[in-house]
């Protein structure tokens, strides 16, 4: 071959790696970055659009520039919206539609379908996680960086002391904090004294500061905040007036430590010059426990029940991407819409997932169209049963004296008691297990007509209990005694 012809050839090849370089980089562009802030136990009456008197101008500010989603649900709690969220496969499918997994307690989000991580990690995603994980840990290989996360700083469980990092147990107390990689994993002791909304952001900072720009990247920032303990720096606490019930004043301020650090995590995208090509969904994982400070006014019901106040999420979606903007969005929408959703935002596919409940809901948020949604089934927990004289009495199929939700348009059905306080100290008549509730016209939840609405009932209930067999068992495996290792909790077996 003369020389000309080489030299012509290698500027040929030259010019095909570069444009395939160029390729390569306007798809990474395209793909826009992905960002999931979920709080913990916020209430529907905690945010400052809801009308709170708390100060969350973060949060309300990128809700007013955004899509405020008026018509969204979670889970009753938190492992369960966790798990949906990652999976976007309703519970029953999961074996986690009872509880929480509990700190020692061999369970986990089950291996047999991918995670939104492992989704967009094929799509050239790199993924992060900060904060709580809370869906398994037992073993090694369900901990989050092999779930689909290239790397998790934050603990495994369902809560820690939010400064010392730790969770005692069996008479032992010990670190539950970690950095980990899919390759290594390792405890992080040098932290304590740093409050925990305060550490997750400056982690999640750091790693959008140190992220290179040839990769898209999915951050899932889950804060501890606003779980108990009520504990929050004194800095915050001078906003709210003594006046307040002492646990509302360290919530509220705990709430507006979080609304600074979510400020901080957009603000660390956009100097990065990366907001114009982020997608920021905001989420909480289920309603307040008004005991511990928080409050879902004017819904009736509180984290761990199916009446709207346990449900009904606060959430919003933020991004120059969107087509309409600063708009309510009452479309009926659910936690596990995020997996399809943002899987179809990333060029995604759903290949090689099962069972998913969710619908991909982009247009509906994103060009204000209909919802693709109509029914959500709320859950159906077949632990969670009380004693009655009969079960058949509405229909000859679904059992009423457990605890489940369906909502079919406007309306809503709850079976089993409602009172977890006394449901195991009496026998239930059966017209006391069944409330149906329309919540286009009742969104208090107070006015139950499922007696005048019986063929309705029916139907519903035959839906439930379709649902039903194609539920899996329970996965409530008993608690495991474990001690720490090293100082620290971790997997055990």
């Amino acid at each position: 071959m003369c020389v000309d012809m080489r030299q012509e050839l290698a500027g040929v090849i030259t010019t095909l790696i570069t444009y395939s370089l160029l390729l390569t980089d306007v798809r990474a562009d395209w793909r826009p970055n992905i960002v999931v802030i979920v709080a913990d136990d916020l209430g529907y009456h905690d945010v400052g659009y809801h009308g709170a008197k708390i100060r969350t101008p973060n949060i309300d500010r990128l809700a007013k520039e955004g899509v405020r989603l008026e018509n969204y649900y979670v889970q009753p709690v938190c492992t369960p919206s966790r798990s949906q969220l990652m999976t976007g496969r309703y519970s029953i499918h999961t074996g986690l539609q009872h509880g929480v997994i509990m700190p020692t307690q061999p369970s986990a989000l089950p291996l047999d379908s991918p995670t939104l991580a492992d989704k967009l990690k094929e799509v050239g995603y790199t993924t992060l996680a900060v904060g709580k994980w809370h869906l398994g840990h037992y073993m090694k290989k369900y901990l989050p960086t092999r779930r689909g996360f290239d790397r998790f700083f934050g603990f495994y469980m369902g809560s820690l002391d939010h400064y010392t990092h730790s969770r005692c147990m069996y008479r032992r107390c010990a670190v539950d904090l970690h950095d980990d990689t899919p390759t290594t994993f390792r405890n992080v002791f040098n932290e304590s004294g740093v409050y925990s909304t305060q550490l997750f952001t400056r982690k999640a900072v750091d790693l959008i500061n140190a992220h290179s720009r040839k990769k898209p990247f999915f951050l899932h920032l889950a804060y501890q905040a606003v779980h108990t303990p009520l504990q929050v720096p004194k800095k915050y606490t001078k906003y709210y007036s003594k006046l307040m019930r002492p646990k509302r004043r360290l919530y509220a301020a705990m709430t507006t430590a979080m609304d600074e650090g979510v400020g901080q995590v957009v603000n660390a995208i956009k100097r990065k010059g990366l907001w114009k090509n982020t997608v920021l969904v905001f989420t909480t994982d289920n309603g307040a426990n008004p005991g511990h400070g928080g409050s879902n006014f004017p819904l009736r019901g509180k984290k761990n029940q199916f009446f709207e106040g346990g449900i009904k999420g606060v959430a919003f979606v933020a991004s120059p991407l969107l087509k309409v903007k600063n708009y309510i969005n009452r479309g009926l929408m659910h936690v596990s819409d995020w997996f399809p959703t943002l899987i179809h935002v990333a060029g995604g596919n759903l290949r090689g997932t099962k069972n998913v409940s969710g619908v991909n809901q982009w247009n509906a948020i994103s060009k204000h169209q209909a919802s693709k949604r109509h029914m959500i089934l709320h859950g159906i927990d077949p632990m969670d049963t009380v004693l009655s004289t009969t079960f058949t009495s509405f229909n000859k199929s679904f059992d009423i004296r457990m605890a489940a939700a369906l909502r079919i348009g406007d309306y809503k059905l709850i079976t089993g008691a409602t009172n977890k306080a006394s449901k195991h100290k009496k026998i239930f008549k059966p017209s006391s297990l069944v409330k149906l509730y329309h919540i286009g016209r009742d969104p208090k939840e107070q006015h139950n007509i499922a007696q005048y609405h019986m063929a309705r009932v029916k139907e519903m209930l035959q839906v439930l209990q379709a649902y039903y067999k194609t539920s899996v068992p329970v996965t409530y495996p008993l608690s495991d005694i474990v001690q720490p290792r090293n100082s620290a909790w971790g997997p055990w077996r």
